[in-house]
This record gives C-alpha cells, sequence and structure tokens, in this order.
C-alpha cells in the first residue's frame, strides 16, 4: 500500500493531478471524516454532505498543502473548520427528531436485517449517538474533538475561543455526562 505522502505528491503533479491517488486518499480517510462529521454535527444525512464538502475542500487545496504534517491531520484539520463552521450556521434551527415515530417508519429510514453482530454494533452506535446528541453543543463538540479527533487541549481552546482551563473543564464534563446518557 503506497504512503499518504506519495499518493499526494501523485495528486499534485500536472495541471489536473493524479485523479486516481486522490481518490485512494479519499477511500482511506473517508470513514473516520464521515464518522467525525457525524458526531459533531449530530445527524447521518449532514455528515454525508459535510464529508463530501471536506473532501472537494481538499482536492481544490491541495497544491497549497505543504506536508508540514500528514495528510490525515491536514484533512481532520479542514473537517474541524468546515464542522465547526456548519455548526455555527445551523444554531437556533429546528430538526425533525429520527425517533419520532412517523419518521421511523417512513421507508428511506428501513434498512434490511443484517447479521447479529452487525446489529449489537449498530445498537452500540446507536445507544453512544444519543448519549452525544443529549450533550449540549458546549460539551459534545470539544469531547468530541478531544476523544475522535485526538485533537490537543490548546488546539481545541484555539477554535473554539476558549481558556485552555475552560476547555479542560468542559472536556470533563462532557465525559462525565456521555457516561451518565450511556448508562441510562
Amino acid at each position: 500500500m503506497e504512503p499518504d505522502e506519495k499518493l499526494v505528491q501523485r495528486a499534485k503533479r500536472g495541471a489536473a493531478g493524479d485523479l486516481r491517488a486522490f481518490e485512494q486518499l479519499v477511500l482511506r480517510h473517508q470513514d473516520f471524516v464521515l464518522a467525525n462529521c457525524r458526531g459533531m454535527s449530530g445527524s447521518a444525512e449532514d455528515a454525508q454532505d459535510l464529508a463530501q464538502e471536506v473532501f472537494v475542500k481538499a482536492y481544490f487545496g491541495l497544491k497549497r498543502f505543504e506536508g508540514r504534517s500528514s495528510f490525515g491531520s491536514w484533512v481532520k484539520r479542514i473537517k474541524v473548520n468546515h464542522c465547526l463552521n456548519h455548526i455555527r450556521k445551523k444554531r437556533g434551527k429546528q430538526f425533525v427528531d429520527v425517533d419520532d415515530p412517523v419518521v421511523e417508519t417512513a421507508s428511506e429510514m428501513q434498512v434490511a436485517p443484517r447479521a447479529s453482530r452487525e446489529a449489537e454494533a449498530r445498537d452500540d452506535r446507536k445507544r453512544i449517538r444519543r448519549a452525544l446528541e443529549k450533550l449540549p453543543d458546549t460539551l459534545r463538540l470539544p469531547l468530541i474533538m478531544r476523544d475522535l479527533d485526538g485533537m490537543a487541549y490548546q488546539e481545541i481552546a484555539d477554535d473554539l475561543g476558549l481558556g485552555l482551563s475552560a476547555t479542560k473543564m468542559r472536556i470533563k464534563r462532557g465525559r462525565e455526562e456521555f457516561r451518565r446518557h450511556f448508562g441510562e
């Protein structure tokens, strides 16, 4: 398997670059980006769009990528900024509850049954998502940025415009609240 650095070099070459190389980069990183977009936005539907937009931004910004960090770190930074901007735009808007019986019975929400292991994993993800959804943005965002994205506390503080101690406290409270909601 070719390392990210080589794929980036190939993708940057020439006027249009090597689209196959960029496609390999997307395939390699898309699950992580999608999962984190879902966690940060709290919406599977928005996550699909956000993840796609992140990779579009990465593609068009690839010429400016200097390689001072790994491609994965660079895409993570794009994802965090893009998701934060999306959340800021959506504040104050009302959304449909996926647990609403009318929404739950919609044909678009139906999934064919799979193996029991997949069902258990899906149930776990659902419990995690529900626990995360119960957290206010002030606790959920720093928690996801720290525990899923692996960002440094100072980096989170800078992105959210908070002090370092406030960031650490929000992550601590976010973990406590998550555990409480996850156990319900």
